[in-house]
């Protein structure tokens, strides 16, 4: 699951922490829980990650992404920010970025797509 945050035009990404893919950014999520759904997973993980609570407005795409370890499937949501102040938890650094600032920075390889998908829904 991935939160793709949007306020004012501008997207929220976060930077890794930690891990093999520390130092590439991403769009905030996580797992889904059993008994959780899609949007209930969501909205917990970013409370948990980032002290802040999130609307989730509308589904966005579904990723599939071979990484050397492990599959990923990612259901991304555009979501907003209803109250919090994103405290980064989890991650060293965050940005809210404008579309056209989206290739400056380095994404994970799902994230990637997630870009393209963003980039692609704005254009049409």
């Amino acid at each position: 699951m991935a939160a793709v945050m949007v306020r004012d035009g501008k997207y929220f990404a976060t930077q890794r922490g930690y891990g093999e893919f520390k130092d590439y950014w991403e769009f905030p999520g996580g797992k889904v829980e059993p008994g959780e759904s899609r949007k209930e997973a969501l909205v917990r993980e970013i409370r948990e990650e980032l002290d802040t609570d999130i609307r989730v407005d509308a589904f966005l795409t579904t990723v599939n992404c071979e990484y050397p370890l492990f599959h990923l499937t990612m259901h991304c949501y555009r979501c907003s920010v209803v109250s919090g102040s994103l405290v980064l938890k989890e991650h060293e650094s965050a940005a809210w970025l404008r579309l056209e600032e989206l290739d400056s920075v380095a994404w994970l390889p799902a994230d990637v797509e997630v870009v393209k998908e963003i980039i692609a829904q704005t254009s049409r």
